[in-house]
C-alpha cells in the first residue's frame, strides 16, 4: 500500500475494531450519563430517601428520574454529539474536560428560554443541575471519555538513513 501524503505529513489511519468498540462505549457512556443526571435531578428536587420512606415515593422518584433522563437525553443529544466528536478526534482524555463540558452543557440547557429580565440571579435549582451535569460528565469519562481517540493509530515512523 502506498502513502500518497506529502513528504513529512503523517498519514491518518485507524483501527476499525477499536472504532467499533469505542462507539459502543460512547453510546453506553452517554446513556449512563443521562440516566445519572436524570436520577440525580429527581433526587435533588424530591429530597432524601430513608428506610422509613413510602415505597410509592421511591417509585415516583425512580419513574421521575427515568422520564427526566429521556427528556434530557433528547435535548442534550446533538450538543453532546458535537462535544464527543471533538474529544474523539482530538484525543481529549482529561477528566476535568469531560466534567466541565457536561456541566456547561447542563447549565446551557437549563438557562435556555429563561427570561433574564424577569429577575436577577440564577434560576432556583441551578446548583442541582450543575452538580448533576458534573456527575454525568464523570460517569461518561469513566466509561468512554478516558479512552477518547483510542481508535486512531499512529503510522510507524520511517527513519531516513543518514548518508
Amino acid at each position: 500500500m502506498t502513502n500518497n501524503s506529502p513528504v513529512g505529513a503523517p498519514a491518518f489511519s485507524f483501527s476499525g475494531l477499536r472504532l467499533f468498540f469505542q462507539l459502543l462505549r460512547v453510546a453506553a457512556g452517554f446513556v449512563c450519563a443521562v440516566l445519572t443526571f436524570g436520577f440525580f435531578l429527581a433526587w435533588g428536587y424530591f429530597g432524601k430517601i430513608g428506610p422509613d420512606t413510602d415505597p410509592v415515593e421511591i417509585a415516583a422518584l425512580v419513574s421521575t428520574g427515568a422520564f427526566a433522563a429521556s427528556a434530557i437525553g433528547g435535548m442534550a443529544f446533538f450538543p453532546a454529539l458535537v462535544a464527543i466528536g471533538v474529544a474523539e478526534v482530538l484525543r481529549l482524555k482529561g477528566m476535568l474536560m469531560h466534567v466541565g463540558v457536561a456541566g456547561m452543557l447542563a447549565f446551557a440547557i437549563w438557562t435556555v428560554g429563561h427570561s433574564m429580565t424577569a429577575d436577577v440571579g440564577l434560576r432556583p435549582g441551578t446548583t442541582v443541575v450543575l452538580a448533576g451535569g458534573f456527575m454525568a460528565g464523570f460517569i461518561y469519562w469513566m466509561i468512554a471519555g478516558r479512552l477518547s481517540g483510542c481508535w486512531i493509530v499512529n503510522p510507524p515512523t520511517q527513519e531516513r538513513p543518514e548518508s
